[in-house]
């Protein structure tokens, strides 16, 4: 089922994390920021409106590093009842999509719900000192790819927040599948 994320509320400072990547690796939120910004993206393995913009994902993902802009990814989604995002299936497709950073396992989803994330895709996109900036949507893609020469607006919104540290006030929120919960 789609879902629409909350507008971003300005200055929310993100929670810190420790997980686990598809390299093996514990990673924090500290050990991802970059020094001018972060940019924590949910994202999943099988979702339509993640698959319509993956690479576009990774060429702004690219694109950020270069203004020191650091980025991840976390799947979030229950794996028991979709094991299309199961751990292993998360390494294969980060190798297969040649992720730029990493892509990171919310097996409990703490931090989901300690972010408040509601949907794949979901950005957040922090200054430099982790507050929040940007909650909006990468471009006019829904569960097709926007058409080329589309406004990058997630790209856009981070290199404001890379340059003057403040994300823009008009932002449209994302779109995608609903963070896949587990049963309480």
């Amino acid at each position: 089922m789609a879902t629409t994320p909350p507008v971003c509320d300005f200055g929310w400072y993100a929670p810190d994390f420790t997980l686990r990547a598809t390299d093996g690796r514990l990673l924090s939120l500290t050990d991802v920021r970059g020094p001018r910004g972060t940019l924590i993206m949910f994202i999943c393995n099988h979702c339509p409106y993640v698959l319509a913009v993956i690479d576009r994902i990774t060429r702004d993902a690219r694109d950020l590093a270069a203004l020191g802009i650091g980025t991840a990814a976390i799947c979030s989604n229950d794996a028991d009842s979709y094991p299309a995002d199961s751990f292993d299936n998360m390494a294969r497709m980060a190798r297969a999509w040649d992720l730029p950073f990493p892509y990171l396992h919310d097996a409990d989803q703490t931090v989901a719900r300690a972010w408040g994330a509601s949907c794949t895709p979901d950005f957040f996109g922090l200054d430099a000192g982790g507050g929040l900036q940007y909650r909006g949507r990468l471009d006019a893609s829904g569960r097709n790819p926007a058409p080329e020469g589309a406004p990058r607006e997630l790209y856009e919104a981070m290199k404001l927040v890379a340059e003057t540290g403040l994300g823009p006030r008009e932002q449209v929120p994302s779109m995608g599948c609903s963070i896949k919960w587990r049963a309480a």
